[in-house]
């Protein structure tokens, strides 16, 4: 899906995700997998200058992986934020509530920030 990310565009495209992991029998990664999501998009639209992106939502044999790809060239670096800093904890988020995560340069101009989130089969 590629779309240009607007203020509300986090809300519509979490309800997205949710509705695959339901439909998919994963519904307790939603809320991890959400969060991780508003992070990368929140990213594109402070720091893409067209914020455009496209997005996978990719079921894989051990749960999920999304992928936000854009035209920014600039990688994402982990910034330590102090107490009283309001911005600046994205990727710490990220790393908190995903099994891993990553950033692959693109052979055209920019990247794509991917998670993925492991889905623990029920005995």
């Amino acid at each position: 899906m590629r779309f240009t990310v607007g203020d509300h565009s986090s809300r519509h495209v979490r309800r997205i995700l949710r509705h695959y992991l339901t439909q998919w029998g994963m519904p307790s990664l939603a809320d991890d997998a959400a969060l991780a999501l508003t992070e990368l998009l929140t990213n594109v639209h402070r720091h893409v200058p067209d914020r455009r992106c496209a997005l996978l939502i990719e079921r894989s044999p051990t749960g999920l992986r999304v992928e936000v790809h854009d035209s920014s060239p600039a990688l994402p670096r982990p910034h330590r934020a102090s107490p009283d800093d309001e911005t600046g904890r994205g990727l710490a988020v990220l790393d908190a509530v995903v099994h891993k995560w990553g950033v692959a340069q693109t052979g055209s101009p920019g990247k794509t920030v991917w998670f993925e989130c492991r889905h623990q089969l029920s005995a």
